[in-house]
């Protein structure tokens, strides 16, 4: 009822901010598919690679965007009004928080749907092309726009990339320079990429030389043995193999984005010290007191340690911990029913409207596809909102107050 209340209240915003980024990613994934083909290819796919970080970057910006339209709504976010502080712009949000949602985002291979669309998009524009060149025995160019660059150029453009990440990374810690963290967050999206285009190449022989390693295969014989030894060994990894995508997708995937909300509404989703309040490390922790400010800073020097990959899903564990059980079943219990509703009322509609017309459904599953995609986004959106201000009410009026 919550997250219902702060669509009532923002469903505007949110509406145009999905509305505005699904045009940018449409622009940019056709872009990306025209580029990628023509002379000079080796160029035109560095170019393509370049867009496909562009888009990824487009898509963090527009949920940090989201989220960040939504904070009038939340009684939090009311209550620090009411306290006298000082509200955080948009562009300070994305500042702040676009880096380590690039790292969660990476991490957990949400990027790797974006792959898919522009591959897919790609082939399908490829189609007429690749099958007239199958025809007269040439290997078609149709989605290898994100994995046929020279190994030796990505790695190139992936040390430029890193180098420029490094600097910006400095300003932004130091506050040298407006806008750093986004800048910083391009750079770390550039370098994964490019740097994965580059391993992409090694793949085959990495995973070859891995089998033959003695750990690799000490550890296969291992698993033999148990599997010869222990009763059920075999159909307990058996279930555990079907049960884990569940898991990661009812309970993970939902925490993670929860993530994404306390890091954008700022309530102790980067703060070391909020990990060890009230255990025995609390006293350790005072002889390394920082202000929440520093540490807005210093959370995004580097995207390979351990606080910038760990303590974030940490503190928002923390915080459904501290708003109770039951808020973040429900949570993730209405994360997965709302999926799960939408696929099955796209079904319902598509089953409504037949097939009976040739082509029908390459004219009318585009707007079916952005309407399925907006509900689910725009309600996804409230629902973390909703979740975070509960969860951070609670723990605010028992006298934990999450401090900014």
């Amino acid at each position: 009822m919550h997250a219902l209340r702060i669509f009532g209240a923002c469903a505007i915003s949110l509406v145009l901010w999905f509305s505005a980024g699904k045009a940018v990613r449409a622009a940019l994934m056709w872009a990306g598919s025209e580029v990628s083909h023509g002379d000079y290819r080796q160029a035109r796919l560095a170019v393509t690679m370049l867009i496909f970080t562009l888009i990824v970057l487009n898509e963090l910006v527009v949920m940090v965007g989201m989220l960040h339209s939504v904070r009038g709504a939340l009684r939090e976010i009311q209550a620090r009004r009411e306290g006298g502080e000082a509200d955080e712009g948009m562009f300070g949000a994305l500042n702040r928080a676009t880096l380590v949602f690039a790292t969660i985002y990476l991490a957990w291979s949400f990027h790797a749907e974006d792959a898919r669309e522009f591959a897919s998009l790609d082939l399908m524009k490829r189609a007429d092309q690749d099958l007239m060149g199958s025809l007269a025995g040439i290997q078609g160019e149709g989605a290898t726009g994100l994995i046929a660059l020279d190994v030796r150029l990505s790695l190139a453009i992936a040390v430029v990339a890193y180098l420029l990440r490094t600097l910006f990374g400095w300003w932004h810690a130091n506050g040298k320079v407006r806008g750093s963290g986004v800048l910083t967050t391009f750079f770390e999206l550039a370098f994964a990429f490019y740097g994965l285009n580059a391993m992409f190449t090694f793949t085959s022989a990495r995973s070859e030389w891995l089998s033959h390693r003695t750990v690799m295969t000490t550890i296969g014989d291992w698993v033999e043995a148990a599997e010869k030894a222990v009763p059920g060994w075999r159909a307990f990894w058996t279930w555990v193999g079907d049960v884990w995508p569940y898991v990661v997708d009812g309970l993970i995937v939902p925490l993670t984005w929860l993530t994404i909300a306390a890091l954008v509404y700022g309530a102790f989703a980067e703060d070391t010290r909020a990990i060890v309040r009230g255990t025995r490390l609390d006293a350790v922790a005072d002889r390394m007191e920082r202000t929440h400010s520093l540490t807005r800073s210093t959370v995004t020097r580097a995207t390979g340690g351990f606080q910038e990959r760990w303590v974030p899903p940490a503190n928002a564990f923390r915080l459904a911990v501290r708003g109770g059980a039951a808020l973040f079943g429900m949570f993730c219990l209405c994360y997965v029913a709302l999926r799960v509703g939408t696929d099955y009322g796209e079904r319902g509609v598509r089953t409504l409207i037949g097939s009976e017309e040739p082509y029908l459904w390459l004219v009318l599953g585009p707007p079916l596809t952005f309407v399925r995609d907006l509900i689910v986004t725009v309600l996804t959106t409230c629902l973390l909102a909703a979740t975070f201000d509960i969860a951070a009410t609670r723990s605010r009026t028992a006298g934990q107050t999450l401090t900014v």
